[in-house]
């Protein structure tokens, strides 16, 4: 039998209030009010607290909080990125970021989502998994959108609402976001 969790990875309607994921969730909101709780000079804390909460710990990884997920263990970071304040992951799918990735203040990155239909949104949920490759600098207050793909080497603007895949190496920015210009490799 699937487990609502298994349907919840697998992008397929799941019920959030499933026990497991109910469990899950509040141990990351728990570990992550520890990381928000945190001092600058607190460093060997907070990279406890932040492998605690990825079930990893990236080379070079700086998050700055506060920084909110819904379960953690589905971020798969690679090395070198920064998390500037008030940063939120909604990690109901896989959110795969590249190395040396900038994230500025207030990036909201969401791979959850909910049906149209209002009687089955009123018990289930779904997602779509986040791809963002190397060297992306996402700048602050942008929201990235469930099943969204940032190609290696881009940057989007400020404010911007990513709702449809973003090619690498070029300047996006607006709502909805669209390619503005390329950059050089």
């Amino acid at each position: 039998m699937t487990s609502q969790r298994e349907l919840m990875l697998a992008g397929e309607l799941y019920d959030a209030s499933d026990a497991e994921l109910v469990a899950a969730r509040q141990k990351a909101h728990d570990l992550c009010f520890a990381l928000n709780a945190t001092r600058d000079t607190d460093k060997e804390a907070r990279a406890e607290l932040i492998a605690q909460i990825l079930g990893t710990s990236p080379e070079g990884l700086t998050i700055q909080p506060p920084f909110q997920c819904d379960y953690g263990v589905n971020i798969q970071l690679g090395r070198n990125c920064y998390f500037n304040f008030n940063c939120v992951v909604l990690d109901v799918c896989q959110v795969t970021i590249g190395d040396h990735c900038l994230f500025g203040p207030g990036v909201q990155i969401y791979t959850a989502t909910h049906p149209l239909d209002a009687v089955t949104r009123r018990k289930l949920e779904n997602g779509k998994p986040i791809v963002i490759g190397d060297d992306v600098w996402i700048g602050g207050s942008a929201i990235i959108c469930p099943g969204v793909t940032i190609g290696s080497g881009s940057v989007i603007g400020a404010g911007s609402v990513v709702t449809r895949d973003i090619p690498a190496n070029v300047f996006a920015a607006g709502n909805p976001c669209r390619v503005i210009r390329p950059l050089e490799p």
